[in-house]
C-alpha cells in the first residue's frame, strides 16, 4: 500500500488528500466500498475512473452494502443514473454512469444531481470532466490494473479527497482491504 499524502490549499487549488490501496480480487473490490461507505455522509460526490471491466460497479456495490440502501446496486449504463433510498436513516445511493454523455454538466442537467446532492451521496462512474462543478469537495477514485501483475483481478486503487470535506479524513482505515 502506498502512503498517504496531503497537499496543503496553495496557489495550486484546492486541499488533497490521497490514499492508495492494492486490491486483489472483485470481493475485496466489496470490501473496499463497504469500508469507504463508512467514510461518506449526505452530500458527497463520489468519481469512479477506470477501464470497462476495472471494478467500478464493484466498488459502488460495496457501497451500496456499506450504506445500507435498497435495491441490488448494478451498473446503470442504460438507464444513466439509478437512485437507492435509505433502507434505514442514512443518506441515499444515486448511482450515475455518464459514459454515453458526451457533454459537460450542462447534459447532465436532466438528472438534476445538484438536487439529489445535499441529501444524498452521489456516485458517478466515468464522470471526469462532466461533474466537477456540481461541488467543491468530491472524491475522486482511479481504479488501474496493476502493471506488472500477472493475475488480472488486481487493481490499483487511487482516493483523493478534493476540498475541505476531505482535508481531515483519515483514509488508514481502509488500510488492509486491499486483501
Amino acid at each position: 500500500m502506498d502512503a498517504p499524502h496531503s497537499s496543503g490549499a496553495a496557489e495550486n487549488g484546492p486541499v488533497t488528500t490521497s490514499h492508495s490501496v492494492t486490491v486483489i480480487s472483485p470481493a475485496a473490490m466489496g470490501d473496499l466500498g463497504r469500508a469507504l461507505a463508512k467514510l461518506l455522509r449526505p452530500g458527497d460526490l463520489v468519481m469512479l475512473t477506470g477501464e470497462l471491466g476495472a471494478g467500478k460497479t464493484t466498488l459502488t456495490r460495496g457501497l451500496g452494502e456499506g450504506l445500507g440502501v435498497r435495491g441490488a446496486v448494478t451498473s446503470p449504463t442504460f438507464v444513466i443514473a439509478r437512485v437507492h433510498p435509505p433502507l434505514g436513516e442514512g443518506p441515499a445511493l444515486v448511482h450515475v454512469d455518464a459514459y454515453r454523455l458526451g457533454g459537460g454538466l450542462d447534459e447532465m442537467e436532466d438528472l438534476d444531481l445538484d438536487v439529489s446532492l445535499p441529501d444524498s451521496v452521489i456516485v458517478v462512474e466515468w464522470g471526469d470532466g462532466k461533474v466537477e462543478e456540481l461541488s467543491d469537495d468530491r472524491l475522486h477514485v482511479v481504479i488501474d490494473r496493476a502493471t506488472g501483475d500477472t493475475d488480472d483481478d488486481v487493481r490499483k486503487v487511487r482516493l483523493t479527497g478534493i476540498g475541505a470535506r476531505w482535508a481531515d479524513t483519515d483514509f488508514a482505515d481502509l488500510a488492509g482491504l486491499g486483501g
